[in-house]
């Protein structure tokens, strides 16, 4: 194993983003920093897995694999670890491209060995071509970006986003891999923060770990339409209450709602007073934006209220599994 290669990891899981799979997987083959191999991931989708595998029977460094866990996000990325083989791992959601010098902005943070894990900068592509008017900021995070309020350059973090991230590979081996049963799974409900619960998991196996965002590390994510309306931000808030329950249910509220609580009380009061400021000053969506963030925040603390009780009750579970790795493992 080269412990500098990095290997790419994308989950897929639907045919509808057959342009942006093929766009994202061409993104990685054109860094500047080669990959080691790109693996596609697939969940669960046996026409789609067929499809990619015909794709790129051809390409070498592109490699298709069926999802060897169950269905979902975390599982998906569990199964792209096992297989790869590089020394650092990198993760790009399937509707997203990354800029040229993605991997080598990736690189360069693993020159320090403390360093376990580095981010990057996810800006939105909004599908109607500009932002909506009511939609602020600081909940970027609700179409997977990175959001007002996170720091600047390149600096030291709680965790990575995971549409945009990249692992060293022993950090598996120190802290297992993406807990399945949090995150991401087909088409149901959008839960989130299998990349926190990592990251929070990894630090307490390694307290001397460095976790970092280098913001020179930029992708660019597709926001669908259906996503640029206020009944798909409430729902997602609301879903990021339920993770976030579960995350600080597996490693305690203390460490698990640490950046939630600045969050809540120096960013987003911030943001209500520039929208009501806006307001004041005759411009687009201020009021929009203000009651937007109220909205989102009293949405997900009732998730988070919710799912509480059901980890209490035992409704809702988790598995962390140790990452097996495979000799080869795949088609293509």
């Amino acid at each position: 194993m080269n412990e500098s290669a990095v290997s790419v990891v994308v989950c897929v899981y639907t045919e509808d983003r057959w342009e942006d799979i093929l766009a994202a997987v061409a993104s990685v083959r054109a860094q500047s920093r080669p990959a080691l191999e790109t693996l596609l991931v697939v969940d669960h989708n046996q026409a789609l897995l067929e499809r990619l595998a015909k794709e790129y029977k051809e390409t070498d460094e592109v490699r298709v694999l069926a999802n060897a866990g169950p269905r979902g996000l975390s599982a998906g990325r569990n199964t792209g670890i096992a297989a790869s083989h590089g020394g650092i791992i990198a993760f790009l959601d399937d509707d997203a491209v990354a800029e040229r010098d993605w991997l080598r902005h990736f690189a360069e943070g693993y020159a320090d060995p403390r360093v376990m894990a580095v981010g990057g900068r996810t800006m939105p592509i909004w599908a109607s071509g500009r932002r909506p008017a009511w939609f602020p900021e600081e909940f970027d995070w609700v179409v997977g970006c990175t959001y007002k309020g996170l720091p600047t350059g390149r600096v030291r973090v709680r965790n990575v986003l995971g549409g945009n991230a990249s692992f060293r590979r022993t950090a598996f081996d120190a802290a297992g891999g993406f807990a399945t049963g949090i995150g991401r799974d087909g088409d149901k409900r959008p839960l989130g923060c299998e990349e926190t619960e990592l990251c929070i998991r990894l630090t307490r196996a390694r307290p001397d770990a460095v976790l970092l965002i280098d913001d020179r590390a930029v992708i660019h994510h597709r926001v669908p339409e259906v996503r640029e309306h206020f009944g798909y931000f409430r729902t997602r808030t609301y879903a990021e209450g339920l993770s976030k329950a579960l995350v600080a249910r597996s490693v305690g509220a203390d460490k698990g709602l640490e950046s939630e609580r600045r969050y809540t009380t120096r960013v987003l009061p911030a943001g209500v007073a520039r929208g009501l400021r806006d307001a004041l000053l005759a411009r687009p969506g201020g009021a929009g934006r203000a009651g937007a963030i109220v909205a989102g925040v009293l949405t997900a603390a009732g998730g988070y209220v919710l799912g509480s009780l059901r980890a209490r009750r035992g409704g809702a579970t988790f598995t962390v599994v140790e990452i097996e790795r495979s000799v080869e493992g795949g088609t293509a």
